[in-house]
């Protein structure tokens, strides 16, 4: 994903009322924007830290701009603008870039589905393949130097969202849960399962029931943010045998 214009550097001063954050740019002034990222964004409020952030020109935007990337805890990028994160696999995919999901001859976006009233971010399909139903989940959570986890809050909806890909399997259907990665340098994934239990033991359900999970590192700058490559995902949790 090319960035036109570049990101523009700026210095994080807070966040708050959770879309709001206010940052000086490079001239000392203080600039209110849109934060998009529902989280809590643990480990990636720096104040002072650089940050980078994109300018709008609709004139009917109550912000002028909107955060983007930021430095966190550890001085590694972290992509906060979670819009981003199914952007990236889609785009990835169609490029034929993950090995996992090659060979679908469509792939649709906000699709509705299931039994509690979902979308599913990905859907591809296929004469022989069938479908795959791949749900994206941006992580911006770094734990400690090169571990990633996700969620950073407790998430009702991302429970949810298992419950759902449990029934696509259940159905016969595939099924994928994609971490992608917003954090330079990140080593390893895994669930945070202190920070939302029920989330943690859905997702042991989920892996039993034969969903699949799959974590890929983006690669940032102000320039252009692309999936870099596959990071071991999940090792800390029971993982099913799988046959083959």
């Amino acid at each position: 994903m090319k960035l036109t214009p570049s990101l523009l550097l700026g210095r994080f001063q807070r966040r708050y009322k959770r879309f709001f954050s206010d940052v000086k740019n490079i001239d000392g002034k203080s600039l209110t924007i849109h934060c998009s990222n529902t989280g809590s964004m643990k480990n990636c409020l720096v104040e002072n830290s650089n940050c980078w952030y994109s300018l709008s020109d609709n004139p009917k935007r109550k912000l002028p701009g909107t955060l983007e990337l930021v430095t966190n805890k550890y001085g590694n990028l972290a992509g906060i603008n979670t819009n981003k994160a199914n952007y990236l696999v889609k785009e990835a995919i169609e490029a034929n870039l993950i090995p996992d999901l090659v060979g679908y001859e469509t792939l649709r976006t906000e699709v509705k589905y299931g039994v509690e009233n979902s979308r599913i971010d990905l859907l591809l399909e296929d004469p022989k393949k069938g479908q795959c139903y791949v749900e994206v989940k941006s992580v911006t959570l770094e734990e400690s130097k090169g571990l990633v986890m996700f969620p950073d809050a407790v998430t009702s909806r991302g429970t949810k969202h298992l419950r759902e890909l449990i029934n696509v399997v259940q159905q016969g259907q595939r099924a994928m849960l994609f971490f992608c990665v917003q954090v330079n340098q990140a080593k390893r994934m895994e669930v945070a399962d202190k920070i939302d239990p029920q989330y943690a033991q859905t997702l042991i359900d989920a892996l039993n029931a034969g969903v699949e999970v799959i974590a890929w590192r983006a690669k940032l700058s102000d320039t252009e943010i692309v999936l870099e490559c596959a990071i071991p995902c999940l090792q800390d949790l029971p993982m099913p045998e799988r046959e083959g």
